[in-house]
């Protein structure tokens, strides 16, 4: 499957904010945030200030910083919104619920992973059961009521236990519920916009692909 594989750090400076791409590491003073923020390249701290950006200037930077946020490609992100868009309801809304949805995300929120990266990792490798199934599609629409595990070869990681160990501080959302002890969580809902705890603007994207 296709994916980035550049250096991540530069779509946080370029997007000037934290995406949390590299997981603890985003949390310390070694984050490239913290170092430098201002647009990587040369033309970096005398590029344009995103604050001036207007019309398709800042909508095209909404859609950039969601789709690196879930580490999606274009082609991706784009047929995402083509299902959203399809769907009854607020389309933006409809957009950052199926993003959330992805099984990969689920991972990562329930801190089975320390990024999404870690996360999809598990899932392609086909350490994620979903209702005792495996599931090895990053991209796969979890359900209400399924329960999302982890195999036992891999909740015998270290690094696995250290980012569930994590996530006990900082929480799940509460459409999911996590068994920390089992390594396995369950759906308890559809996730609502206010369950999206990352400041996104989705209108922006709606009036981008709208065009």
């Amino acid at each position: 499957m296709a994916r980035y594989s550049g250096p991540v750090c530069r779509l946080c400076r370029r997007e000037g904010m934290k995406l949390f791409l590299k997981g603890d590491r985003c949390f310390t003073e070694k984050c490239a945030i913290e170092k430098r923020n201002y647009a990587p390249g040369q033309h970096g701290k005398g590029g344009r200030i995103k604050a001036k950006l207007q019309g398709y200037g800042l909508q095209l930077r909404e859609k950039q910083k969601v789709k690196r946020l879930y580490r999606m490609l274009e082609s991706q992100f784009a047929l995402t919104f083509d299902r959203a868009s399809q769907e009854k309801g607020v389309v933006g809304e409809e957009l950052l619920r199926k993003l959330e949805r992805r099984l990969d995300n689920v991972v990562y929120r329930l801190g089975f992973g320390s990024s999404r990266d870690q996360a999809r990792q598990l899932v392609r490798h086909g350490h994620v059961r979903v209702n005792d199934r495996r599931v090895n599609i990053p991209s796969y629409q979890v359900e209400e009521g399924q329960v999302v595990a982890l195999a036992p070869s891999a909740a015998k990681n270290a690094q696995v236990a250290q980012s569930v160990e994590a996530v006990k501080g900082r929480g799940v959302p509460k459409w999911l519920e996590l068994d920390a002890v089992g390594f396995k969580g369950r759906v308890l809902s559809m996730p609502a916009r206010e369950d999206v705890n990352f400041p996104i603007q989705e209108q922006l994207i709606v009036e981008l692909y709208s065009k």
